[in-house]
């Protein structure tokens, strides 16, 4: 080995302390955004090749009823490559053990026992349906699992008013149905929402579809665009009841999936960086370190002839060589969580297989970015040690200059004199005092960041479920039902207060701005669907205008007063202008509502509605489900406690795992921190400390001078780290809004509490062993050294 490189190895060994600190903070860097990129990379692949296997559609529509030969017309439409109709419908099941109407989506299969063309289902067992048999079913398999179903088992389930008994010939996925949720759902509810495929002929006898179809699914040619064919085919289907197409990237199942991956992206991008910034300074302040104590090594190998570049490349190589022991140990750790959190996406959206295989780009990208900024923390240490002249550097460095420090004089002659030591060694080393207090505080960041997801998901759901959704559950109906039925809903057992509305798709244009989306019809009275600001108040629905949330009002581009276009993509595509009365702050979709009398009047139907919440004596409501089942056109029955139920248990585990992830990242980060800073203290005071032990110190006198420079420096850091938490979880809460919901910026104190115990507690042990290092301190050895 060259000389130079036995020296690296030397040092290396010698300052494993300091290595292994910064290799971790690089490993935790490394294994994020290992972490995210190959999650990212191995869901991306495994949904290109779920979709492009099983046929999943590009275009999407749905209607009232069409004829079977309208599917040729549709075919004839420039850029359609396959056509598929289909008959779907909601339905309720009668489920045993679950006293609630539970609901289904029920799918045609093609008549004649052939196999779909578009959105296949991957069956995980049993078979399909027999053609022409109107007693087979395939389940959902996440909705047989909730519920204990299998093979050869049978349901009830009400269609079209009369009750069918069916019995499950095979359990099934589908890649239309990855995130399978419920009508006015905003999670899935495997137990209490899932989809039924059937033969074609059962649906079409059971729902008076004999040679038509309600809704259809389009695949287009290889690099036609889906707005110019949807532009084509909601004139064919407004006739007949269109509600409107939608591309892929619109379909429900594919939008909650894509904004999954979009949020990933997100991670990937922002909280790697923190950890990495960390490692450039620790680098830097490790090398400058050694750099100051080798000035004797470095003016002899430039006087036995190493030129500048050598010596330069000598110390880069020590930065890199740190960096690259975190690297490799990043690496390890991201590949595995990876595929665990690969694992967990793939559980939660329901995919028949997995294609974890990381492209290898993850792992190029985070060596270059963390050996990147290795180098980089490294640059002004190694200038030094470049532009060190031999001569000067045979010379011991100049002492420190003293300066006072900022501790009032008068106050300063009442400290005793190891915390005016600990003072004045802060003012003189101001940089790495700086380095210290921001590893702490970045590491409370991203601690609170991590935490305060739980307070933010609790604030979203007291705002959406308590402040706005005042009812104990919301029906919906198949078609519409007049005024009058309110009556017949509030004689049903334990129902107190019903309150009907009525939703209705609709394209909202304003100048060249549009959103395809939905009006809420509500009366003017509202009060179980309330529109509740998360500022603390509640509008009036007004009897003109319509009130819209704020992320609408900023994608139209409009405020109170402007006035926007809206078309009706029902019944007979009404279009009519209306005015913006008012615009409220909503953590969750975006809303438009409207006056229930007044829709019903631009759509030409008398008073009617689709949907009614109910306010509900909890004392009788198993008898209130069972009337429910036997009444017919119910599609939907949401009870509101299960869906916050739901919520809560599908992102308290998500919520968990991720934080747990950044307790033990953010542990690293101080830890490195702490660490570094009191060995480097150590190393460079040893002399000072030993002669103060002989002097009559204490143990406990001199750990204090040692420790308490760092604990100081932790107590600063830790206020500081709050408020960039603060300022990180809004810049993550702005980076991860979507269309369905935004992160509501709150802490609690408790996080924050939580987050500076834990990020205490790393320090503490870090401090402890540098502790027991003092504690086995050589003084003789150590005042034999020359200075």
């Amino acid at each position: 080995m060259r000389m130079l490189d036995v020296k690296l190895m030397r040092d290396l060994w010698r300052l494993r302390g300091h290595v292994v600190a910064v290799a971790l903070v690089v490993a935790s860097g490394v294994a994020l955004l290992v972490m995210s990129l190959s999650a990212l990379t191995s869901l991306s692949a495994t949904t290109d090749a779920y979709y492009q296997r099983q046929g999943f559609a590009e275009v999407f529509a749905g209607l009232k009823r069409a004829p079977e030969r309208l599917a040729t017309r549709i075919g004839a439409i420039p850029g359609v490559q396959t056509v598929e109709t289909r008959i779907t419908a909601f339905a309720t099941v009668d489920m045993e053990g679950i006293s609630e109407p539970v609901t289904a989506r029920l799918v045609s299969l093609p008549a004649a026992g052939r196999e779909p063309l578009l959105n296949r289902p991957v069956l995980r067992a049993g078979r399909m349906v027999d053609a022409g048999r109107d007693d087979e079913a395939i389940l959902h398999a996440p909705f047989a699992e909730a519920n204990g179903l299998t093979l050869g088992d049978g349901l009830r389930i009400l269609m079209n008013g009369k009750l069918r008994e069916v019995r499950v010939v095979g359990l099934a996925l589908s890649p239309e149905y990855v995130y399978a949720i419920a009508p006015g759902g905003l999670m899935p509810d495997d137990r209490r929402f899932g989809v039924i495929w059937m033969a074609r002929e059962a649906l079409a006898a059971a729902y008076d579809m004999d040679g038509a179809f309600n809704d259809v699914s389009l695949s287009l040619l290889h690099g036609v665009p889906p707005e110019g064919v949807i532009a084509r085919l909601d004139p064919l289907l407004e006739r007949y009841g269109g509600t409107g197409a939608v591309a892929r990237e619109d379909q429900a199942s594919n939008w909650f999936l894509q904004n999954e991956l979009a949020q990933l992206r997100t991670m990937a991008t922002i909280l790697p960086t923190i950890f990495l910034v960390v490692a450039a300074f620790l680098t830097n302040a490790v090398l400058a370190r050694l750099i100051a104590t080798e000035r004797r090594e470095i003016s002899l190998l430039k006087a036995f002839g190493y030129s500048n570049a050598a010596v330069g490349w000598h110390y880069a190589k020590l930065a890199l060589a740190m960096a690259l022991l975190g690297v490799l140990l990043g690496w390890v750790l991201g590949a595995g969580l990876g595929r665990y959190n690969t694992e967990l996406y793939s559980d939660f959206f329901r995919f028949p297989f997995l294609h974890y295989g990381p492209s290898g780009a993850e792992f190029a990208i985070s060596a270059v970015v963390a050996l990147g900024s290795a180098l980089a923390g490294a640059a002004s240490a190694v200038g030094r040690a470049v532009a060190l002249p031999p001569a000067e550097a045979m010379r011991p460095p100049a002492p420190a200059g003293f300066r006072a420090t900022l501790v009032p004089e008068g106050l300063a002659r009442r400290l005793d004199t190891p915390t005016r030591i600990v003072l004045r060694q802060i003012a003189r080393t101001p940089l790495r005092s700086l380095v210290t207090v921001a590893g702490v505080s970045l590491a409370v960041a991203v601690l609170v960041t991590a935490l305060q997801w739980g307070d933010a998901i609790a604030l979203m759901v007291r705002s959406q479920f308590s402040d706005s959704q005042r009812q104990d559950m919301i029906i919906a109906f198949h078609e519409l039902r007049a005024d009058r039925a309110r009556h017949d809903l509030s004689r049903l057992p334990g129902v107190m207060s019903v309150e009907p509305m009525r939703i209705v798709r609709a394209d909202l244009r304003a100048g060249a701005h549009l959103h395809r989306g939905a009006l809420t019809g509500l009366p003017r009275d509202a009060w179980l669907q309330a529109i509740h600001d998360v500022g603390g108040w509640t509008l009036p629905v007004p009897p003109g205008g319509v009130v819209i949330g704020s992320a609408l009002a900023a994608k139209l581009g409009v405020s109170p007063g402007d006035r926007i276009s809206v078309e009706v993509l029902e019944g007979a595509h009404p279009r009519f202008s209306i005015e913006v009365a008012a615009v409220f702050e909503t953590w969750i979709e975006m809303p438009a509502v409207f006056a229930l009398d007044r829709l019903n009047r631009e759509m030409g139907d008398p008073p009617a509605f689709d949907q009614a919440g109910l306010l509900v004596d909890p004392k009788v409501q198993d008898a209130l489900f069972e009337t429910l089942r036997e009444i017919p056109g119910v599609s939907a029955v949401v009870v509101k406690r299960h869906a916050v139920a739901t919520m809560f248990e599908t992102l308290g585990e998500t919520i968990l795992i991720f934080t747990s992830f950044f307790v033990v990242f953010a542990c690293a980060l101080a830890a490195g921190v702490i660490y570094n800073a009191a060995r480097i203290a150590l190393s460079e005071r040893a002399r000072e400390l030993a002669t103060l032990r002989v002097l009559g110190f204490t143990r406990w006198e001199i750990s204090y001078i040692l420790i308490g420079e760092t604990a100081l420096l932790v107590l600063v850091g830790l206020p500081l780290g709050c408020l960039v938490g603060w300022g990180l979880a809004m810049l993550i809460a702005e980076a991860f809004a979507t269309e369905l919901y935004r992160v509501p910026l709150t802490v609690l104190p408790p996080t924050f509490g939580t987050a500076v115990m834990i990020v205490l507690a790393a320090s503490i042990g870090s401090a402890a062993l540098v502790r027991r290092r003092l504690d086995r301190l050589d003084l003789i050895a150590v005042l034999k050294t020359r200075e």
